[in-house]
């Protein structure tokens, strides 16, 4: 990748923060797939997640939101990497039927992608995952005992795993917001998953990602809204992560893509408080601002006074074009 002659940039959609595009299941992957055809991508797994389906193509590296802080920090770089070996962690508390659902949809993966799965942990304790959207329309929660998945994951990487996913067991959430499958409003489970993330990416510093266990695995018949519909196809959300984590990029100190190395940032228009956002800024990199993506945040490059060391674009049309100049 470092060798193809592309520029390097990355393409953010915070997670759990109801944006139009991307909040919903790899409802971004359409775009992100288009800048992906002519550069070297940097992606969220909530870009290209979308349950049994995965927008990741070869261009892109699949990073997890405490890792991308981090690099643009320039705590660390990115090595690219292809056909990691994964170990995967399930919650304690998943139900045997639902476990089973969850294992066969690993063999599954396997057997159809090759993906090099190395096996499964189960927690010794009950996760304790909560999760609600907070006044302000972000998804938000807590995981009682975050302990228990960093021991079971500890216990992959020792048997050889490079990359781990992680399954908890959640609440139906449909009660949560009856808006969502119509497209309305912020996945009520994308931020306590995104707090999962960036815990164990922080302990183990290798690549995560996390995808929810529900007890009722059965296939709704209803009709949603086309952004969400992914997630009301398949019985689990596992594929996604584990062919995303298969090519994510293994983590260093001192080799691979550093952030010094990257031609520009695409983030949703109102996200400009964003880590990412202000230490590319620092190192002036381009930073491109997408209007038509509305979130429910409202931090714009005019509240923080960095209008003139942001680029704004109407559209990721808009900005596709300027990046092809």
């Amino acid at each position: 990748m470092l060798d193809n002659g592309k520029k390097i940039g990355a393409f953010i959609v915070p997670t759990g923060i109801g944006a139009s595009i991307g909040g919903y299941a790899g409802d971004a992957s359409i775009q992100a797939r288009k800048f992906a055809s002519k550069f070297n991508l940097i992606v969220n797994p909530n870009v290209v997640n979308a349950g049994g389906f995965s927008g990741i193509t070869p261009d892109m590296l699949y990073v997890e939101g405490y890792s991308l802080d981090s690099f643009f920090k320039g705590e660390i770089r990115l090595i690219p990497s292809c056909n990691n070996r994964i170990g995967v962690v399930f919650d304690k508390a998943i139900p045997q039927d639902v476990l089973n659902v969850h294992i066969n949809t690993i063999n599954a993966v396997k057997t159809v992608y090759g993906t090099d799965i190395i096996g499964y942990e189960i927690t010794e304790k009950y996760a304790g995952v909560d999760f609600y959207i907070d006044e302000n329309g972000i998804s938000t929660g807590s995981v009682s005992e975050p302990e228990t998945l960093l021991a079971a994951s500890g216990k992959l990487i020792e048997k050889g795993a490079q990359a781990i996913a992680v399954v908890c067991m959640f609440k139906d959430p449909e009660g949560d917001n009856t808006d969502y499958a119509n497209g309305i409003g912020t996945d009520p489970v994308g931020g306590v998953e995104a707090i999962i993330s960036h815990y164990l990416s922080k302990e183990l510093r290798v690549p995560c990602a996390h995808s929810p266990a529900f007890e009722d695995y059965s296939i709704s018949a209803g009709i949603v809204d086309a952004r969400a519909a992914s997630e009301y196809i398949t019985p689990t959300f596992l594929p996604c992560i584990l062919l995303g984590l298969a090519q994510a990029p293994l983590l260093s100190g001192n080799s691979g893509i550093s952030v010094d190395m990257l031609d520009f940032l695409i983030m949703p228009y109102n996200c400009a408080g964003a880590v990412p956002v202000l230490e590319a800024i620092k190192r002036n990199i381009n930073v491109c601002l997408i209007k038509e993506n509305i979130t429910a945040l409202n931090v714009t490059a005019d509240k923080l006074a960095l209008s003139t060391d942001a680029k704004c674009f109407e559209t990721y049309q808009d900005c596709y074009n300027f990046l092809l100049m």
